[in-house]
Parts: C-alpha cells; sequence; structure tokens
C-alpha cells in the first residue's frame, strides 16, 4: 500500500518493529513490515498478512504508527508533533492556547494551530521560539508586535462589524459622489 511520509527517517522503515495501523474509528491493528520502497513521493509498505487488493482497502485512511519507544533520536531544538500537540503556548508572560495541530507547507515553517480564546495559526520558526519544553508540556516564543492579530480568524462579531464599516464607506462614498455608483 501506498502512504504519504509524515516522517525525516524514511530509511528506518526496515529496522522498525511492529507498526500500529489507527483506523478514523478508534480501532488499532498491529502489523508486521515486510519491505518498504519510495514510489512517486509516497511509500510503498507491504505488510505480512496483507495479499490482496481488498486486504490493502481494509487500511485506507488509517495513521501507521510506531511506539515511541521506537521513535529516532532528535537533534536538540526539534521535536516530534505528537509531542508538541497539546503544548500551552505562551508570547512572553501571556498565555494564548493549547497547540491542537501542526500543519506544514504553508511556508519555511511549520504552523502551530493553537486554540485560546480565539483560534491563532503561529509559525513554528526559530526566530520565535525561545523555549520548547515538551516533558513540561510548554512552548515559550517571543512572537512579532501584531502577529496574533493577523493570524487569527475573525469572529463572526468582528466580521459583522467589519462589513457594518465597510457598508457605511460606501453609503458615504455613494452620497459624495451624488447617488452614482462608482464606475470602472
Amino acid at each position: 500500500m501506498a502512504a504519504e511520509l509524515h516522517t525525516n527517517f524514511p530509511e528506518r522503515f526496515e529496522e522498525l518493529g511492529p507498526f500500529y495501523a489507527l483506523a478514523e474509528g478508534g480501532g488499532r491493528r498491529e502489523l508486521k513490515l515486510q519491505a518498504s520502497w519510495p514510489h512517486k513521493g509516497q511509500i510503498v509498505l507491504k505488510f505480512e498478512g496483507v495479499e490482496s487488493i481488498s486486504d490493502a482497502e481494509a487500511l485506507v485512511g488509517c495513521e501507521m504508527q510506531i511506539p515511541a519507544s521506537g521513535r529516532a533520536k532528535l537533534e536538540p531544538g526539534s521535536a516530534y508533533v505528537s509531542d508538541l500537540v497539546g503544548c500551552m503556548v505562551f508570547d512572553g508572560d501571556h498565555q494564548i492556547g493549547r497547540v491542537q495541530d501542526v500543519q506544514f507547507g504553508a511556508g519555511e515553517a511549520p504552523l502551530l494551530i493553537v486554540k485560546g480564546v480565539k483560534e491563532y495559526d503561529i509559525p513554528f520558526a526559530d526566530a520565535f521560539l525561545r523555549n520548547v519544553d515538551v516533558g513540561g508540556k510548554e512552548i515559550h516564543m517571543l512572537l512579532p508586535e501584531g502577529m496574533l492579530e493577523v493570524n487569527a480568524p475573525m469572529t463572526a462579531e468582528e466580521k459583522e462589524q467589519q462589513a457594518e464599516e465597510y457598508w457605511s464607506v460606501l453609503d458615504a462614498d455613494s452620497r459624495r459622489r451624488g447617488g452614482r455608483k462608482p464606475r470602472n
């Protein structure tokens, strides 16, 4: 079966012990890897007992996991996504919220999806990091002024206020033009 890679260590597949397939519904199944090879930006995994397309279809949508004891040692300053999820994020002394998820591909740095009073997308960039304590479940950052306001989705009230301001500006512009609609 073909799988998306969410690891920086694909060469370790052959030396790993058991894999676990975590289904969307929460069921977990232990699998033993027979072979693996790269293919078109993904990795093909061949498991014992998965001999047909219908056997493999039972694994579609599953998250393939390894035990925490099988994870590769990381260099200082690095962390696993699973260690970041659940961490409390601080900007200086101000508590922002907890990491709900980490998204990749939006830029140079992964984005921490942080849920507090609002939901924030915060770049997990070295330039902003002060300390990451995965054991204590805390991430301390020093964010540029205004970053939280830029990266937070608007609440329904904020959207309504923005719409009111927009329409009042258009209405004032229309009155200024003598009731004529703006031209292109």
